[in-house]
């Protein structure tokens, strides 16, 4: 029987590399462009829903849940922002997006919870992306662009730390031993 290779490491890149680029926009660093945009749909939406299901068949169901859920929430985050072009009636208001990320960081508490028994670094990661839910939640609830930023920074970390989880399964597993503790 043939070993099946670990998808874990594209869906970490293609969460914490998107999440890198539009956490630098929240932070106000750069501006929401097509970069980002495409990072979503492709990186953070596609290669994430291919690392879950890949994971789903592996049997890892909180694996095939995390990356499936979040591939779809950057699909679903990315039709938010353009369906409005075409469709003006449409265009979601700071409270329902307040509710959009709320329920995306409920979930993700769960998940965060889930992760009791993973390595640290990905308990670290959960963890600052429910913080980063919370926060943008709060900005958008309340209108305050200084939580939005504040949340920017933070989703910053949170994108680095899934970089480093997937480059270090990567390295780790090709160089057979311990280079970057997880």
């Amino acid at each position: 029987m043939s070993k099946l290779a670990n998808p874990g490491p594209l869906g970490l890149l293609g969460f914490g590399m998107t999440t890198i680029l539009l956490n630098l926009h929240n932070a106000g660093i750069i501006s929401l462009s097509l970069v980002i945009i495409s990072m979503g749909v492709f990186v953070g939406g596609l290669a994430q829903v291919v690392a879950g299901v890949l994971e789903f068949k592996q049997g890892n169901t909180f694996g095939g849940t995390a990356f499936t859920a979040y591939g779809f929430f950057w699909l679903s985050l990315v039709m938010i922002w353009l369906l409005p072009k075409d469709f003006p009636a449409f265009q979601a208001d700071k409270i329902s997006m307040g509710y959009y990320l709320l329920i995306w960081g409920i979930f993700t508490i769960f998940m965060t919870i889930g992760t009791k028994t993973h390595n640290t670094i990905t308990k670290l990661v959960f963890l600052s992306l429910a913080i980063l839910f919370v926060l943008l939640a709060i900005g958008d609830f309340t209108g305050l662009e200084i939580i939005t930023r504040i949340a920017g920074f933070e989703g910053i970390i949170c994108g680095a730390l899934a970089v480093y989880a997937a480059g270090g399964q990567i390295v780790n597993n090709e160089l057979g031993k311990k280079v970057f503790p997880m």
